[in-house]
């Protein structure tokens, strides 16, 4: 029975209990129409107190004038006060430069906030039901969630309840039918352009037909051990020390030794929340969190990334991810630097950050190619190209060199551009030049081929640089 499956999920996620005043959201769609009814009963039981229902006029369809009359009618057929507001979603949208969804999403929040406080509520009761959490599952599986994503939607997230989501909308258009209850439809709940509207109309139905009756049922299970395992995580971060740290706005840093001594499993996850909170409502793919993870191992400051609204990039023993409009508004222009470097020698560099050395070695005993096997913090070079009059700079417009296995010279912004290099980033890049000006290696990147080892027994230039 609806009555009874609706007060399990009451009791059971603790949405209300005697004497919580809820706010019921009503569209008009049987599912909020059945919600405000079922509601009422639970109400009259003495278990909860209907305060009043909230109508948000999106003004995004022509018909949404008449939904919003159907609702006044029957908030005064029911005896119930409604409030109501109205909003021009697209013209938000347009104004904020988001997508009309998210500006949608923001406004109702809004509403529902100025909602509790006009009725001295405490709770606003939404009306997702349980279709809708398997279509939500099926949405953030084919666009890559992790746990958090694939948890979909919680029975209550702060002030939001869902007291439907053990409910099929079968099952409360039913209950409509037989007590002859009007409702509105949506139109544009059939048009297929919509994502959510084709897994509900297509890919659902698909799935039922060829593969399994029971689809939404087992989704929407999945959803909720996801929910579980989100949560079991959230909790581990904080028993671990895994919550991002502030450096200052907009910055977020995670701690690179704590990361690597946790399992896999959960260093993802740290990550991804870290870059979710700077990326606002911009996605974070699997991606995007492997490259911030790959750059665990890295120690140079010029390795980095930039990931969505964001500059990643390994800083010491930080993982340091910053908002990358924050970022541009305060990055100041690293100023010109050249200084000699001595063979062998050691330079700190204050304007990047790092220390440059230099030291001769014979290569009889393959220590060069040791030490340049897969380390981009060590350069190794001819000794005859540059052992002398070696000197350490950051760039200067036209600057170009011919990096390892490329068929020609290529300019040094292009090759910054395609390391990925944020563009703040760039200009504190240092780069060993020699008496000609010639650059000899890109520090903790490449070096020019003219100076590559061709004899495994010559005398050789280990470079090495060091972040501090």
């Amino acid at each position: 029975m609806l009555l009874d499956r609706i007060r399990q999920t009451i009791r059971q996620h603790d949405l209300a209990h005697t004497g919580t005043r809820v706010v019921v959201a009503l569209s008009g769609g049987a599912d909020s129409v059945a919600l405000v009814h079922l509601l009422r009963e639970i109400g009259a039981a003495g278990e909860l107190v209907v305060a009043g229902l909230a109508h948000f006029n999106h003004r995004l369809r022509d018909e949404a004038g008449g939904d919003e009359a159907f609702c006044v009618e029957l908030a005064a057929a029911c005896g119930t006060p409604i409030f109501v507001e109205r909003e021009d979603i697209r013209a938000r949208a347009k104004k904020d430069g988001r997508s009309i969804e998210h500006a949608a999403s923001a406004s109702r929040h809004e509403f529902f906030g100025r909602a509790l406080a006009h009725f001295g509520a405490d709770r606003v009761a939404v009306g997702h039901t349980r279709d809708d959490q398997a279509e939500t599952f099926l949405l953030r599986l084919l666009r890559g969630a992790g746990p958090k994503g694939l948890a979909s939607m919680h029975p209550r997230n702060g002030d939001v309840i869902r007291p439907l989501l053990a409910c099929r909308r079968a099952d409360l258009v039913a209950y409509l039918d037989q007590r002859n209850i009007a409702h509105v439809e949506d139109e544009t709940n059939t048009d297929v352009g919509v994502p959510r509207n084709r897994v509900r109309t297509e890919l659902l139905p698909l799935l039922e037909e060829r593969f399994n009756p029971n689809i939404v049922d087992v989704l929407a299970d999945q959803a909720e051990l996801a929910r579980h395992e989100w949560l079991w995580m959230e909790s581990e971060l904080k028993l671990r020390s895994l919550e991002p740290g502030t450096l200052e706005p907009e910055t977020l840093s995670l701690d690179v030794a704590t990361l690597q001594q946790t399992p896999l499993a959960l260093r993802r996850f740290s990550v991804w929340k870290a870059m979710t909170r700077i990326a606002g409502a911009r996605h974070v793919s699997f991606e995007h969190v492997e490259a911030a993870v790959q750059l665990l191992a890295v120690r140079s400051s010029t390795a980095a990334f930039d990931g969505p609204g964001q500059t990643v990039q390994r800083i010491g023993g930080l993982l340091v991810l910053t908002e990358r409009a924050a970022r541009n508004t305060r990055a100041q222009e690293v100023p010109t630097f050249r200084y000699p470097l001595s063979v062998p020698g050691e330079v700190r560099v204050a304007e990047a950050g790092c220390i440059v050395t230099a030291r001769l070695a014979d290569g009889s005993g393959n220590e060069a190619l040791r030490a340049a096997s897969g380390n981009r913090s060590v350069a190794v070079v001819a000794a005859d190209h540059g052992d002398d009059a070696l000197a350490i700079r950051n760039r200067r417009p036209g600057d170009r060199f011919s990096p390892l296995g490329l068929d020609g010279r290529k300019k040094l912004q292009d090759f910054l551009v395609d390391r990925k290099v944020p563009r703040a980033a760039r200009d504190g890049v240092p780069l060993v030049v020699d008496r000609a000006d010639r650059i000899v290696w890109v520090a903790g990147h490449e070096i020019d081929q003219a100076f590559r080892v061709t004899d495994a027994s010559q005398t050789v230039v280990i470079l090495t640089l060091r972040q501090v």
